[in-house]
C-alpha cells in the first residue's frame, strides 16, 4: 500500500490490468475485490489448505535454498519508517537469511558504510538504489557515483559487484549493457497502478465503521490484505524475456520495503482530517472535509486537533518479507557464495505468503536454473514443486508447455532461455507463485 498519488488522479484514472492470457494463468479479481471480507477469508482458507497439502522435498545435493531480500530500506531517508535493528528481528521471524540493503544515496555519506555483517543469523550486504539501479559493489565507488552510466556500472560490477535494473516501468527501453540482471517483480509498481484500490482504502479509512472493519481484517488476514495488490508483472517479464534471448540476466524480486505504509487519519478540526502515512508531513497528506465526507464528524467526535484517529500498519518488514522474496541456491551462506550464485542466476522469485516454495527445482541433463547447457536432441527439462500447482514453461516470452501437478517433464525442442512459472489456486482464482530464472539452452 503506497499513498503517494494525489486523490484527484485516483478519481480520474482507472486501474491497469496486466494479466497472463492463457486459461489457468490469469487472475480473476481486482485488488479492491480482494480487500473484501469474503475474498480475504477465501484466500486465507486456501493458504491453510496449501500448508496442509505441502510435502517436504529433499534438498539439491550440496546446496541450500536461502531466502534473500532485495530493495530494502532502513534509516536511509525521511520517507523510510523502519530501522535496521527492526529489520533484523523481522527477518529472523520471517526466516530470511540475507538482506541486500538498498540505501538511498545521500552524499557525502557512503552507502557502503552501512551494515556489512552476519548478525543473529541474518547476513546484511550493503548497496544502494541509485540512478535507476540496485547496486551492490564490492567496495566504495564514491568517486564514480556521477560518472557516465557505462563507467558507473563498470565500477559497480568490478569483481563480484552486482547491478540490477530497477523500476522497469519507468525505464522500459533501458539497455542491459553491464548489468547483472533486473527486477522481475516490484511491490511498489503494483501499488502505483492500483488507483482504485487506494481510493477504496481512503474511503474506508474516513468512515468509522469501515475503518474498524479494516483494522479487524488487517489483524485477521495481514498477508492476504497486503497481497491484494499483487498482479502478474507483465511489463517486467516482457523486458526480461527480451533480454535473456541473447544474454544471461538474473531476475530478482524487489520488496521495496521501508516500513512506511503505516496509514493514519489525523484530525485537523471537527470537519477536517488528513490522510497519509506516519512519515508524511501534514502538508503532503490528503485533506478530507466533512462537506463531502459527512462520516468525518463521527471520526472526530470527542477528539482534539492533532489526534491520530485511525492507524493501520500494512507493511511491517516481517509481512513485506513474506509477501515476496528471492530464493538463492548456495553451497554456504556467505557473501562470496551469494554474489557468485546471483551472477550465475541460481535463483528464483516466490510469493512465499501463499506457500513455502522450498524444495522447488528446475533442471536438465547437466544443468539447473541459471546454467548454460548445449542443446541436443532428447534433452529434457524437469521441474518439481512441494505442492501441486499450475505450471507454465516459458521461452522467449512464449508458452512452450503447460501442466498441472507437482512435476513437469518435457523435451527441449531447440535452443532458448527456458524458465518456469508456477501458479496456485488461492481464494477462488489462479495467482502467480514462482518465477524461476532461466536455463539457457544454447
Amino acid at each position: 500500500m503506497y499513498f503517494r498519488l494525489p486523490l484527484l488522479l485516483l478519481l480520474l484514472m482507472g486501474g491497469v490490468d496486466s494479466r497472463a492470457e492463457e486459461d489457468g494463468f490469469r487472475t480473476s479479481f481486482s485488488p479492491s475485490d480482494r480487500m473484501t471480507r469474503p475474498r480475504l477469508e477465501a484466500a486465507h482458507a486456501s493458504v491453510a489448505s496449501l500448508a496442509k497439502a505441502r510435502r517436504a522435498l529433499p534438498e539439491i545435493p550440496g546446496l541450500q535454498d536461502v531466502r534473500c531480500i532485495f530493495h530494502a530500506h532502513a534509516e536511509d531517508s525521511v520517507h523510510t519508517g523502519g530501522t535496521r535493528p527492526e529489520m533484523l528481528e523481522e527477518a529472523r521471524r520471517a526466516g530470511v537469511r540475507v538482506i541486500f540493503l538498498s540505501d538511498h544515496f545521500r552524499p557525502p555519506r557512503d552507502f557502503m558504510d552501512s551494515w556489512r555483517m552476519d548478525t543473529n543469523g541474518v547476513l546484511f550486504i550493503p548497496g544502494s538504489e541509485v540512478r535507476g539501479f540496485l547496486v551492490h559493489p564490492m567496495a566504495s565507488i564514491l568517486p564514480k557515483m556521477e560518472a557516465p552510466v557505462s563507467e558507473f556500472l563498470s565500477a559497480v560490477t568490478a569483481g563480484d559487484g552486482l547491478a540490477f535494473l530497477s523500476h522497469i516501468e519507468e525505464r522500459p527501453d533501458h539497455p542491459f549493457d553491464s548489468l547483472t540482471g533486473l527486477e522481475i517483480y516490484n511491490r511498489h509498481y503494483d501499488a502505483k497502478r492500483d488507483f482504485r484500490g487506494l481510493l477504496t482504502l481512503a474511503l474506508r479509512m474516513t468512515e468509522p465503521e469501515s475503518a474498524a472493519e479494516l483494522a479487524e481484517l488487517l489483524k485477521l488476514y495481514p498477508d492476504e490484505l497486503l497481497a491484494s495488490q499483487v498482479e502478474y508483472p507483465q511489463a517486467y517479464l516482457e523486458k526480461w524475456d527480451s533480454g535473456t534471448r541473447t544474454r544471461r540476466l538474473t531476475g530478482v524480486a524487489a520488496n521495496d520495503c521501508h516500513h512506511n505504509q503505516v496509514l493514519i487519519v489525523k484530525m485537523v478540526d471537527a470537519d477536517t482530517v488528513l490522510l497519509g502515512t506516519l512519515v508524511d508531513r501534514d502538508e503532503s497528506m490528503q485533506t478530507f472535509k466533512a462537506a463531502l465526507r459527512p462520516s468525518i464528524r463521527k471520526l472526530t467526535a470527542g477528539h482534539q486537533p492533532g489526534d491520530i484517529l485511525v492507524r493501520l500498519d500494512f507493511d511491517p518488514y516481517f509481512r513485506s518479507f513474506r509477501n515476496v522474496c528471492t530464493h538463492v541456491w548456495v553451497p554456504e551462506v556467505s557473501e562470496p557464495a551469494l554474489r557468485s550464485a546471483l551472477k550465475r542466476g541460481h535463483a528464483y522469485v516466490s510469493h512465499d505468503w501463499m506457500c513455502d516454495p522450498t524444495g522447488f527445482s528446475f533442471e536438465t541433463d547437466g544443468g539447473r536454473v541459471g546454467d548454460e547447457v548445449a542443446w541436443r536432441p532428447g534433452l529434457q527439462l524437469r521441474a518439481r514443486f512441494p505442492v501441486p500447482c499450475r505450471i507454465r514453461l516459458m521461452a522467449g516470452g512464449e508458452t512452450v508447455a503447460t501442466s498441472t501437478g507437482a512435476h513437469l517433464e518435457g523435451l527441449v525442442k531447440g535452443p532458448g532461455a527456458y524458465r518456469i512459472e508456477a501458479w496456485l489456486d488461492v481464494g477462488g482464482e489462479s495467482r502467480p507463485w514462482i518465477y524461476s530464472n532461466p536455463i539457457y539452452v544454447r
